[in-house]
């Protein structure tokens, strides 16, 4: 009974937001038994499901809090982090003294960043990263309702590699997924999708099928071919034209919906901004080259965050 405990703890998410609660949802009927790592200090929640067919399940979530000295933590031989992108570097702080070296870290977030800061926090532990396209919606805080489906995206970065069992068995839980690599020109492609689509509707206040009409496009195409640049730069090669057109095919899939950014400013939160845009600017200047269309998104999100987070 021991070892059935061990193995059913190997894989644990760290941030039980819409995004980590889905991905345990999706391991959890798989035949996994995650643990989820949140604020709480409750050993158990009731959590609830709302799949895309309507269909609502409830399950009774194993919960640790990365304040515990929890000998669940010892065990876990995956960590899939799902905070928000400047939420990572703090999360995996308060965690990794309790982690065994033995345990892969797998980022999964809007944006790019974490991934240059997070390799100098591990203790020996392998990292790999992820996207993904899957959507969904927090009704409460443990209530989440899949909103749409999509493609996921994981790939080795640094250190150990995961393991051949647990790979597979994350691969078999999380629909339409895959192992890339080089898993960094997929961040990228996510990125230029976010960095031109979600900017702009929280500036506009608008839905992301606004973005379709014509006095959007030369800031779609400017933005893109700018981030195109950079990721060159950096060493990965996008086809420009592909992804201006993939923009435009997300926009369509997607009209109704409203970008995460446009709901933490609706909301006034702190958005994701600096990872996105502001990731495209820092490598620029890395590379000493000009971005003045995703700085001046950049500027305009970042003074409206400043109008409501004081």
């Amino acid at each position: 009974m021991g070892q059935q405990l061990v193995d059913e703890k190997k894989i644990a998410i760290l941030g039980a937001g819409a995004v980590g609660q889905l991905i345990y949802q999706q391991l959890l009927t798989d035949g996994n038994a995650p643990l989820l790592i949140a604020r709480e200090n409750e050993r158990q929640k009731i959590v609830t499901f709302t799949a895309l067919d309507g269909q609502v399940t409830k399950s009774t979530a194993i919960l640790a809090s990365p304040k515990s000295v929890s000998p669940l933590l010892e065990q876990v031989r995956l960590l899939i982090v799902c905070v928000k992108a400047y939420q990572v570097s703090d999360a995996i702080r308060s965690i990794i003294d309790k982690l065994s070296p033995k345990c892969h870290i797998i980022l999964l977030h809007n944006g790019m960043g974490p991934h240059l800061e997070v390799p100098e926090l591990l203790h020996g532990q392998g990292l790999s990263l992820g996207t993904t396209s899957q959507a969904a919606l927090k009704h409460e805080r443990w209530h989440i309702e899949q909103t749409g489906s999509g493609s996921t995206q994981l790939g080795h970065l640094t250190g150990p590699q995961l393991s051949q069992e647990l790979r597979t068995r994350l691969l078999s839980a999380i629909p339409n997924s895959q192992w890339c690599e080089p898993i960094l020109p997929s961040l990228w492609h996510k990125l230029a999708i976010n960095a031109a689509i979600n900017p702009l509707t929280a500036i506009h206040n608008c839905s992301n099928g606004k973005l379709a009409e014509e006095q959007y496009c030369n800031q779609i195409s400017a933005t893109v071919t700018e981030l195109a640049e950079v990721a060159s730069a950096d060493g990965i090669e996008l086809d420009k034209s592909a992804l201006i057109n993939r923009v435009y095919e997300v926009i369509g899939l997607t009209a109704a919906n409203f970008s995460s950014m446009h709901q933490d400013v609706l909301n006034k939160r702190k958005t994701e901004i600096e990872s996105i845009n502001g990731y495209v600017v820092q490598r620029a200047r890395h590379h000493q080259l000009s971005t003045k269309v995703n700085l001046s998104l950049l500027e305009q999100v970042k003074k409206m965050e400043s109008d409501y987070l004081k």
